[in-house]
């Protein structure tokens, strides 16, 4: 809900910092780029200790954080870009370890369904965050409110954590009663076995697309309605000075909400009632659902000089398909790696991410509309037209996380088989002094160790 509470004023903080596009992309860079530098850290001790406690941590001080950054004086602007590189603290401690935990307390149809309900918060906070942000700022008269938000409902969400959360035993959920406890392996092991699960890889690669074309969203769609409204005649142009028209934040926070929960939700579902015919379902509803918001993407861009109504609900077709890859990824991460590495996969899925995603996405979608606008004459439609342009790059980057998806169903299968075994006690990993057999592989020989043979 933060960073899209950002979002939600960011013409505002254009004008009372002074900044173009690229230096307004910078924002969430910044902060997806800290997020993304510390989750391998939570990941690794997420892995090792106690998970609760280091959630409260982060959330506190992520919260403080927040507050702070709300009093920044408009010539610091590299203030406010080191505060938001802080606040990636509290969403790197969570989101590498919550999930781990509902992995812990629920399987099967059940972990799915927890995980879906977890995953609402994603769309539903990016969407009251929007609202917030822009409703805040006009009842107060100044945006800053909007950063004054969200620190209060961290203080709630630490006292909840602290009061009501218990921490389970990593894995016992998924093992017989007779199975050997598993023991976390070194950090290095855990990076070559996680390097070597191409489920894990490609569906990583596939959840980066999303975040990219999320990330690129978040920031820049309200900005760019405003531009429509402003080239389509129904709204005054945002002149320094003036305070901002909020409307399409919150039309388009509304619009996040709605098709996050409904994104979410069919995924889900759509992906349950398939599995038990389909093995390879989860994947396969990941890809359909990026490639098939690839075009909705492009006409909502590409009717926003003719009509803002198309654009709306071009908008929302697309963004429900794109959500419904959230839950469904979390879903393919917790079968196909084992307990132990579960908070580490989740760490390095977020780097991943991030690192090739929404951490340089919206600055370089601002980069590429001020490229393109220094061509053209000064003008209203000329800013309109380069962020309609460099926002087009979204459904590309979409349709290539369909494939990445398309790849994961071809080795869903015996990932998922191979972890299962692992955590039964029935399948144990190569050391460096097991010996070697030689088997043969489509009319070749390789030598393999022979702990890794299925009988």
């Amino acid at each position: 809900m933060d960073r899209f509470t950002v979002a939600g004023v960011l013409p505002d903080i254009e004008q009372f910092f002074n900044i173009g596009d690229s230096s307004s992309g910078l924002i969430q860079t910044v902060f997806i780029s800290s997020y993304m530098v510390l989750a391998p850290v939570f990941g690794y001790l997420g892995d090792r200790y106690n998970r609760k406690y280091l959630m409260c941590g982060g959330i506190a001080f992520w919260s403080l954080v927040t507050l702070g950054s709300s009093f920044i004086p408009g010539e610091h602007f590299w203030l406010l870009l080191l505060t938001r590189g802080l606040v990636g603290v509290g969403e790197a401690s969570y989101s590498t370890i919550a999930p781990t935990l509902i992995a812990d307390l629920f399987v099967a149809d059940q972990r799915s369904r927890m995980l879906s309900i977890f995953y609402f918060a994603i769309p539903v906070g990016s969407g009251l965050g929007y609202i917030a942000g822009s409703k805040v700022k006009d009842m107060a008269g100044d945006w800053h409110w909007a950063l004054r938000v969200t620190p209060g409902l961290g203080v709630v969400a630490v006292l909840l954590l602290f009061l009501v959360v218990r921490e389970p035993p990593r894995g016992a959920v998924e093992r017989h009663s007779d199975s050997p406890p598993l023991n976390p392996t070194s950090w290095w092991a855990d990076l070559r076995a996680l390097a070597r699960n191409p489920s894990f890889v490609l569906s990583s690669l596939g959840f980066t697309a999303v975040a990219f074309v999320t990330g690129s969203l978040a920031l820049w769609a309200p900005a760019f309605l405003l531009r429509s409204r402003v080239v389509l005649g129904e709204t005054p142009p945002c002149l320094p000075g003036d305070s901002c028209s909020s409307s399409d934040s919150l039309i388009f926070g509304l619009i996040t909400c709605l098709t996050g929960v409904l994104g979410v939700g069919l995924g889900v579902e759509i992906s349950r009632r398939l599995r038990h015919s389909n093995p390879r379902a989860d994947p396969l509803v990941c890809a359909a659902g990026l490639l098939g918001s690839a075009p909705f993407l492009f006409l909502s861009l590409a009717c926003a000089r003719g009509s803002i109504v198309a654009t709306y609900i071009f908008i929302f077709i697309g963004e429900t398909l794109l959500s419904m890859n959230w839950a469904i990824v979390a879903d393919i991460l917790l079968y196909v790696v084992i307990p132990t590495r579960r908070s580490t996969a989740e760490a390095f899925q977020i780097v991943l991410s991030h690192l090739l995603g929404d951490a340089g996405s919206p600055y370089l979608i601002g980069l590429i509309s001020d490229r393109l606008r220094r061509n053209w004459p000064p003008s209203f439609l000329s800013e309109f037209r380069a962020l309609q342009f460099s926002l087009m790059l979204c459904a590309f980057v979409g349709a290539l996380g369909g494939a990445a998806f398309l790849g994961t169903a071809i080795f869903i299968e015996g990932d998922r088989r191979r972890a299962q075994l692992h955590v039964q006690g029935l399948l144990h990993e190569a050391g460096p002094t097991d010996d070697q057999i030689v088997v043969p592989q489509r009319g070749r020989s390789t030598r393999v160790p022979v702990a890794s043979v299925l009988i």
